[in-house]
């Protein structure tokens, strides 16, 4: 029998893949397409994206080929969202392929000793109180594999999600939007270009390789698979001319059908990432959420199929993510309703709500930090907590010159000793944890309200799990 067994070799489940070989637990990926799709769904990481990167080590390699964009777009209104006043190191989104996203995340999964079979596509699965099996569709045939755990993480379409009998309420699509990867003759000045009329919204990025994305949305229902001439009707008459546009090499169609998942967890089956939420794909945030899904997930699933931590606390991760994902959706719809206002009335709304981002510092800042994911914290178990209780940790420096984030690259939990009295049921669960003790202080460069915090539980996720103030008789020096 295997441990847990991750059904899709996406982001997501790569990444949790990895969290889990990080702690220890033995994993195995089941993938149905035989090789990588070379085609990138996602083009944008997220400022909390590649806070979770670095809390791993590994965010190096997409910063030195990435390229970082200091803002943002909310349902491709003109006036653009300013995120380098956000509180964090990374203060942009980063211009990066997904199929490059997921080659490097399986590197290292792999390297962790992960397994991943690709061309093994799970048809069906049966689960009873003892663990989950599969039935898989192999290169030699079907056979059958026995998990204590499953991990949906198989897109929004997923096998494992409809084989637990887990509904996925929502609505059906009724807005239809367009993609094409194709070379220009004609390309745009700049890297990107955008343009919404009463005709359509276009946005054009480079892409590496020598092409570009045209991606958007045009009024009316469209019929049939999109066609290099549809493609270049439906620009024409938004931005002017066709530029030039020639030998694609991927052209889509996708619709705004929002649905969530009524339970993240049935049982021994967990789902992440598209097959617990599907949206529209405004502001490229979908890849970003799912792999935070896989980072809330992974830690629980260890300590619960390591038997460090009871059962129970998987029941957390529904908890947490669940509002999160509602929150998604809610913020896709109102962002497509604007994408999509293509008469003069809706014309008129995007020209106001740009103007009242550009005018109000702080709208701009509230919105980009909802898009980057910097905005999420969860709820206290237990009243009386301390106010940063679930809240997301920054990458903190300390007194010896590191930072909080080197502490989290062993995906453990860290308990900051920063001279509070740590209550002994505290210490003692963190020793249980298998804890990173640092002992010291927070750099001079910590905000005044972390510096008042005398110790805090740090989660394998980066949320605090439990914080303590200074007593009034022992104050930082």
């Amino acid at each position: 029998m295997e441990d847990v067994i991750v059904v899709g070799a996406g982001p997501v489940g790569l990444w949790l893949a990895a969290e889990l070989r990080r702690a220890g637990v033995p994993v195995l990926v089941l993938d149905r397409l035989e090789r990588p799709s070379p085609h990138s769904k996602a083009l944008t990481l997220h400022p909390r994206m590649i806070e979770v990167l670095a809390m791993r080590g590994m965010e190096k390699a997409f910063l030195e080929e990435g390229i970082a964009i200091p803002n943002g777009h909310f349902g491709m209104l003109e006036t653009r969202l300013d995120f380098r006043p956000l509180p964090t190191r990374h203060p942009y989104t980063l211009f990066f392929p997904q199929a490059r996203t997921e080659q490097l995340l399986e590197e290292s999964a792999v390297a962790l000793g992960a397994r991943v079979l690709r061309g093994h596509a799970v048809t069906g699965l049966a689960q009873d109180s003892g663990g989950v099996e599969l039935s898989v569709e192999g290169p030699d045939g079907p056979y059958a594999v026995r998990a204590r755990y499953v991990a949906g993480c198989d897109g929004a379409g997923s096998t494992v999600r409809r084989a637990a009998g887990v509904d996925f309420p929502g609505t059906d699509a009724t807005v239809w939007g367009f993609l094409g990867d194709v070379r220009l003759d004609d390309p745009p000045s700049g890297p990107a270009m955008s343009a919404h009329t009463v005709d359509g919204g276009v946005m054009v990025v480079g892409m590496p390789g020598g092409y570009h994305r045209i991606v958007g949305l045009a009024p009316g229902r469209p019929d049939g698979e999109l066609t290099l001439d549809e493609l270049r009707a439906t620009v024409v008459p938004v931005i002017g001319r066709d530029l030039g546009m020639r030998d694609p090499v991927w052209l889509s169609r996708f619709g705004n059908a929002a649905r969530q998942a009524a339970t993240y967890r049935a049982g021994r089956v967990l789902l992440a990432g598209d097959a617990a939420h599907m949206h529209f794909p405004t502001g490229g945030v979908g890849l970003n959420v799912g792999v935070q899904d896989a980072m809330n997930l992974g830690w629980r699933l260890a300590a619960v199929a390591g038997g460090r931590a009871p059962e129970a606390l998987l029941d957390g991760y529904h908890a947490e993510r669940h509002p999160v994902g509602a929150d998604l959706l809610e913020s896709s719809k109102a962002q497509t309703a604007l994408i999509a206002a293509f008469t003069p009335e809706g014309q008129a709304l995007r020209t106001l709500l740009g103007k009242l981002i550009a005018a109000h510092p702080e709208l701009s800042l509230d919105l980009a930090a909802r898009l980057a994911a910097l905005n999420v914290a969860y709820p206290p178990a237990e009243p009386g907590a301390h106010p940063l209780t679930g809240v997301r940790v920054p990458d903190l420096p300390l007194r010896d010159g590191r930072t909080v984030y080197e502490l989290l690259h062993e995906a453990r939990h860290v308990l900051l000793d920063l001279g509070a009295s740590i209550p002994s049921e505290v210490a003692g669960h963190a020793r249980d944890l298998g804890a990173t003790t640092y002992e010291g202080a927070f750099g001079d460069d910590a905000s005044a309200e972390w510096r008042a915090v005398g110790a805090v539980l740090i989660r394998p996720d980066g949320h605090v799990q439990w914080a303590e103030r200074y007593g009034d008789d022992h104050r930082p020096a």
